[in-house]
């Protein structure tokens, strides 16, 4: 039996020839941007090996703890490793913080008490954080603990205004929180550069204020991370990048020790802290997640580049556009209509390879203010450095796209949502040329 071409293999999994030309072309004018993407790979995966390296992982560190986990050597190694890597004082990774949102809500809440003021700079954070806040009424909230909140909006250019947050930092100003990602947002995501110059002009306000970065979806895009710009504290979910496709649950915390140990106090009981807290089933996968982020990172880079160029070349806003830096996983596409969002978000998951039979629909979802559309053939429910889109019903009808443990499938997705909208007319097909 003859093997079928690469060619002949997309056009069998459903792409036509004009979109599988269309995305070949667009694939050969990214190979010096894919080369860069590979050297910033390199770097980190050698930052990762050289922190485990140091901490002296063994063979030991993946036995299996349970009960309390005294003594977890694996656990606690562990978190040397992230403190190390991410150049912390001190670090939290436990499987018993459930998602990013649940990390961002324990920091801010054993770090601030009742009086406090939170200031996010960079204007309202992720749809998920508002119940937290207390923007929208939620038990719980920090708001219900009396604990106040203030936000300075970006500039229309996207740029921060220095003027006013200037202004909103004030005597209770405790900590600042600032979302490097965009979010259900059409901003820009933050530099890491450019954060380092927003905490130094924080601190020469008020020095004593924590600062603190929702680091979701930034973590091995660049060399740096924000803690080498004077970041106090970064948080993000192991179920996206720091996983890398293979932790099933789990979030981190890393910074100064005080930081990190109010969280840590917070999330076990006063008297307890890191002491217990078993690492159950799932430590190797963690350690073994680490090691292989920054090249499943690099992949999901690649996807996003890759998309960003398909849809600017067929008329569709896109941020980043298709030549801007990149300092995050995720794709902002602008598609104007409901329709289009969905048949985008029916691309991503026919291309899956788990329930690519399924067909995504909008729902109420909780923790979000209007119906939202998710794709998302996962390994990990809900794992968003695999192959996922998603996005709100409502104007600008915008999709969030990333993720992809391979290139190759990350390219396979993006080449199936154009296919799905080329299938509707919901695409001009005559500037695919």
């Amino acid at each position: 039996m003859n093997q079928i071409s690469t060619k002949d293999m997309y056009q069998a999994m459903g792409i036509s020839e004009q979109v599988c030309r269309f995305g070949e072309q667009i694939e050969a004018e990214l190979k010096e941007r894919f080369s860069a993407i590979d050297e910033v790979a390199e770097y980190n995966q050698l930052k990762v090996i050289r922190a485990m390296q140091d901490n002296r992982v063994s063979a030991e560190c993946f036995a299996i703890s349970n009960g309390y986990g005294y003594n977890d050597l694996g656990r606690d190694t562990l978190e040397k490793v992230y403190a190390s890597c991410f150049h912390g004082e001190d670090a939290l990774v436990r499987p018993q913080i459930t998602c990013g949102t649940h990390a961002l809500a324990l920091a801010l809440m054993s770090n601030l008490r009742p009086g406090d003021e939170l200031l996010s700079p960079v204007g309202k954070p992720y749809d998920t954080l508002e119940e937290v806040i207390g923007i929208r009424p939620s038990k719980g909230s920090l708001a219900e603990y009396g604990i106040m909140y203030r936000q300075v909006d970006l500039l229309p250019d996207g740029s921060f205004d220095y003027e006013n947050i200037r202004k909103a930092v004030g005597e209770r100003t405790k900590l600042v929180t600032i979302q490097r990602s965009k979010g259900y947002q059409t901003r820009p995501s933050l530099s890491v550069e450019k954060i380092g110059e927003l905490i130094a002009f924080i601190k020469s306000i008020k020095p004593e204020v924590i600062c603190m970065v929702d680091n979701c979806y930034g973590e091995f895009v660049e060399t740096q991370e924000p803690l080498d710009v004077g970041a106090d504290m970064i948080v993000g979910s192991l179920i996206k990048n720091p996983g890398g496709g293979l932790a099933p649950i789990g979030g981190y915390i890393v910074g100064k020790k005080e930081c990190v140990e109010n969280a840590a106090f917070r999330l076990t009981s006063p008297g307890l802290g890191k002491e217990v807290g078993a690492s159950l089933n799932v430590i190797s996968s963690f350690y073994q997640g680490l090691f292989q982020a920054p090249v499943v990172t690099a992949s999901a880079l690649k996807g996003a580049i890759f998309a960003a160029n398909i849809y600017e070349r067929l008329g569709f806003p896109v941020i980043p556009n298709a030549t801007e830096s990149r300092h995050d996983i995720i794709q902002a596409v602008t598609l104007n209509s409901p329709e289009a969002l969905i048949a985008f978000c029916r691309g991503i998951q026919a291309a899956a390879p788990v329930d690519s039979y399924v067909t995504p629909e909008p729902w109420a979802m909780p923790g979000y203010d209007s119906d939202v559309i998710m794709a998302a053939g996962a390994f990990v429910q809900g794992s968003s450095i695999e192959l996922s889109a998603d996005g709100p019903l409502k104007p600008p009808y915008a999709v969030y796209f990333q993720g992809g443990l391979t290139w190759y499938h990350a390219k396979l997705g993006i080449l199936m949502s154009l296919e799905k909208l080329n299938e509707q007319k919901l695409v001009n097909n005559s500037l695919m040329c």
